[in-house]
């Protein structure tokens, strides 16, 4: 288990390496190639539009068998970033903006696909610690990546920073072959549970992954919707320099990597609904903290985010591979994923628009909802009465009989 751990945290460096790199080069790529801030911003969209597909490109991993897949995606991401090579000037632009949408739909099935195969890879106790370390791996290449990237492309050109990126996913497919995964038994599915609504029946149809996932869109939704509310006050209100930003980011890159660290022995000892509640409420205090008059409470601030945002998202993850029935969970941990990133789509734009009141009114808006399901959530668990706690284990109980049967 030990080797199947370490090659996890490997493929999640490696492609966390590479898709951060990318990221920030094809916007940069696009702005010289058209001089468009407008069509460079874009390129975000691309990516993050396929995960509303989540219900339906999941439901691939539980038709064909899952490591295949995801070796054949990785090779076809590969294969798709090498198209870059062709672009030359303004006119193709357009192959820029494919293959970044290529990258959308990859990360919907290579995540899912990655959720689904470690529990076959990796004993339960260690899924919340192994899925702690791959966020802490992740996070740790935002901070190195894009200065990587941005360096190769201001030396080399776009074309290197293509063949850098393509190598990762080569890579991840050659280390995912390593992976030891146990053997069971193929499950069938009831005519009446293929397609996306069976993984949405059971999402939805249970507390115990309901909770953490409402927390993690949530905060992550959130999270988006302050973005632009960030930037007035740093440079209106706090009157900063942009460069200020780069701190904020490096902050909430090393409390990513700290929460990460310590987010699975966390939730060997608590759960993933305590966890992902404690996650939003630590995301509520840094959204407070941000909207103080002092930069040090900005840093400050983003530190703690930095630490919320992941434990809502492994509390959530974790719960997906913990309470899914097995030949459902590519389809339920991708329309996971559509739920707790779908609405980024959404709250991005909406916080561009609340800015126009202000930098601090979204922020507080934004602090208050967290705050609210965090709440709501805290409530839940730990009901009041005698009569509430009896109610909740028969619920749990039902829970349980829903989940076995879903699955024929």
């Amino acid at each position: 288990m030990r080797r199947n751990a370490s090659l996890f945290v490997a493929i999640s460096m490696l492609s966390g390496f590479g898709s951060s790199a990318m990221a920030l080069v094809s916007g940069i790529w696009i702005l010289d190639l058209t001089g468009s801030a407008g069509l460079a911003a874009l390129a975000g969209l691309c990516v993050y539009a396929p995960v509303l597909a989540g219900p339906w490109l999941g439901g691939l991993l539980d038709r064909a068998p899952r490591r295949p897949l995801v070796i054949a995606v990785n090779l076809l991401l590969a294969a798709a970033l090498l198209a870059l090579l062709a672009v030359r000037g303004p006119e193709q632009t357009w192959v820029i903006f494919a293959v970044s949408c290529a990258y959308g739909v990859s990360y919907v099935l290579i995540d899912a696909g990655e959720t689904a195969l470690l529990p076959s890879a990796l004993s339960a106790a260690e899924l919340g610690v192994v899925n702690g370390w791959r966020s802490s791996a992740q996070e740790g290449m935002k901070l190195v990546a894009p200065l990587a990237g941005a360096g190769l492309y201001a030396w080399q050109g776009g074309h290197a920073v293509a063949v850098l990126s393509a190598a990762m996913p080569i890579l991840v497919a050659v280390l995912y072959l390593a992976v030891r995964l146990n053997r069971t038994p193929p499950e069938r599915l009831m005519r009446r549970d293929r397609g996306f609504r069976s993984g949405l029946s059971v999402l939805t149809g249970q507390r115990s992954l309901r909770v953490p996932v409402l927390l993690a869109g949530v905060s992550i939704a959130m999270s988006g919707f302050v973005t632009a509310a960030l930037y007035t006050i740093v440079v209106a209100d706090l009157r900063l320099p942009t460069t200020f930003l780069g701190v904020l980011a490096s902050a909430q890159g090393a409390g990513s990597v700290l929460g990460g660290i310590i987010v699975g022995r966390l939730l060997t000892r608590w759960g993933p609904v305590p966890v992902g509640l404690a996650g939003t409420a630590l995301f509520a205090v840094s959204c407070l903290a941000r909207c103080l008059p002092w930069w040090q409470a900005m840093v400050a601030g983003a530190l703690v985010a930095g630490v919320g945002l992941p434990w809502t998202l492994v509390a959530a993850v974790t719960a997906v591979q913990t309470h899914t029935p097995s030949a459902l969970l590519g389809r339920v941990a991708a329309t996971a994923n559509t739920a707790m990133f779908g609405p980024l789509v959404l709250a991005i734009p909406l916080g561009s628009a609340a800015v126009h009141l202000g930098g601090r009114p979204p922020v507080l808006a934004a602090t208050a909802l967290c705050a609210l399901a965090a709440t709501a959530a805290a409530r839940d668990r730990w009901p009041l009465s005698n009569m509430t706690r009896r109610r909740h284990r028969c619920s749990t109980a039902n829970d349980q009989h829903r989940a076995t049967s879903a699955t024929g």
